[in-house]
Formats: C-alpha cells, sequence, structure tokens
C-alpha cells in the first residue's frame, strides 16, 4: 500500500523561511489525513513542496506506488481555462505529462468522475460560465481523473455549500477506505476534520505543532495553542466528536 513520510522538510519564499523542519510519520493509504492550522501557517506551501513546485532542503519518501504520477494536486485555484467545456478540461486535467493521443479508457475515466462527483449535467458548460462552487467541483474531478494514488486537496470545500462539503468529504473518505488512497485534505472546519479525518497534522507558524489520530490531535490544549479558542471535544454516540467552542483565547501570538 502507498505511504507517505515526510523528513525536516523545509521551504523558503525570497529568503523568508516558511516551512521548517516538518517531520511525520509514514501517512498509510487507505485513509484521509486533515491538514489544519491557522491562516498563513504554512499549508498551501507544504502540499506544493511534496507536490514538487517548491524546492528546499528535506526527504519526502514515498513507498508502495505502482504508477509514474502517483500523485495529483488539487490547489485552490487550478487557474482552469475558462473557455474550455467542463469535459475538456477534465481531460486535459488527466493528460498531462502523459501521451499525447486520448484512449477510450480516457474517456471513460473522465465520464466516471463526472458521475462520481455528481456533475454529468455541467459536461458541456464552460468552465468560465461556472459558479465558484461548481469550479470547484470540477477542479476535483480534474484531480481525481488522474487516477492518483496519493491526493492533495487545498480547501477543496471552501466554495460548497454545507450539502456539498458534506457529500464530497463522504466520498473522499469512501475512496481512500475503498481504493487505499491517500487523500491529504486541508481544512478550516475542525467539526470536518473530526468528522472525516482519520488523522490529523496540525501546521502553525510553519512548524508541525501535531500529527495523529484526530481524536488524540484535536484537544483542548491544542485549540488554545494553536487557534487561539477555547473549546473542548465532546464524543457523540451517534457519530463523530462533537467540537464546543466557547469562546477566545485571546492569547498573545508571536507574529509570523
Amino acid at each position: 500500500m502507498v505511504s507517505l513520510q515526510l523528513t525536516d522538510l523545509s521551504a523558503a519564499y525570497r529568503g523568508k523561511t516558511v516551512l521548517s523542519g516538518i517531520s511525520t510519520p509514514a501517512l498509510q493509504g487507505g485513509q484521509l489525513v486533515a491538514l489544519l492550522g491557522p491562516n498563513g501557517a504554512g499549508k498551501s506551501t507544504l502540499f506544493r513542496r511534496i507536490f514538487g513546485l517548491l524546492s528546499g532542503p528535506g526527504k519526502i519518501l514515498v513507498e508502495g506506488v505502482t504508477s509514474a504520477r502517483p500523485i495529483a494536486y488539487m490547489p485552490q485555484d487550478n487557474g482552469a481555462r475558462p473557455v474550455l467545456s467542463v469535459y475538456e478540461s477534465i481531460l486535459l486535467a488527466r493528460m498531462q505529462g502523459r501521451r499525447l493521443k486520448v484512449l477510450s479508457e480516457d474517456h471513460a475515466e473522465v465520464e466516471r468522475v463526472l458521475n462520481l462527483l455528481g456533475i454529468a449535467h455541467l459536461r458541456s458548460q464552460n468552465v468560465g460560465d461556472l459558479s465558484g462552487g461548481q469550479r470547484q467541483m470540477v477542479n476535483a474531478a480534474q484531480a481525481l481523473a488522474q487516477q492518483p494514488q496519493i491526493l492533495l486537496m487545498d480547501e477543496p470545500t471552501s466554495a460548497l455549500d454545507l450539502s456539498r462539503q458534506l457529500d464530497l468529504l463522504s466520498l473522499l473518505r469512501r475512496l481512500a477506505q475503498d481504493e487505499g488512497l491517500l487523500i491529504v485534505i486541508a481544512l478550516h472546519d475542525l467539526g470536518h476534520a473530526l468528522r472525516f479525518a482519520d488523522t490529523a497534522m496540525v501546521i502553525d507558524q510553519g512548524r508541525l505543532a501535531a500529527c495523529g489520530p484526530t481524536d488524540e490531535v484535536v484537544t483542548p490544549m491544542l485549540l488554545r495553542e494553536v487557534f487561539d479558542v477555547e473549546a473542548r471535544v465532546e464524543p457523540c454516540s451517534r457519530g463523530a466528536p462533537q467540537l464546543i467552542v466557547e469562546g477566545r483565547a485571546m492569547r498573545q501570538r508571536e507574529p509570523a
């Protein structure tokens, strides 16, 4: 099964360190990992570093892969061409860096992800005519159509209404479990992380604050120290633990 492990990973922009010494245990396929942290903590930078869009010190170890391009990355804005149809944009994403000739299996995969995400009715529409939430679902389809073994998704639910958020996260967790994918998702909603993620990685000011089972990582102390909120996590007999926010911690944070 595929796995991803980071060792002393760092990155810098224009001489300023953005990530420093990120080390994780081996993250195994079959699970959904929530990447958590305040705005500006370095989550997007970490994705870009793992995907190879940034260089820097440290080691990225990927094992158990069976394809030449095992990792797909869905950024917050993938710059999809607005003049392309939804179908064309997904097919183009699938073909990137591969061959020029489109095969029947490529068309079949585009059809599969369109139906999987419930956006088959959008196939002929231009990307530029879609709503923000619809474009985000197309972005997810572009990533899934590449059939990755490791999928990095930067805030894939940010433009979606609550129902679509729950549907997408449920689908991604099911894909991870059923197909052995390792899916790492940057999330701002800690309640969603508690409900759907097997593992949580928390980044704070460019450093790894915690990494482990979500219900063990998201604690009142971590919420106070990293997110500046007073909150507690309560067990729920009918589902995931519930996050109860009580107020701001009002801790003075040092400037980044």
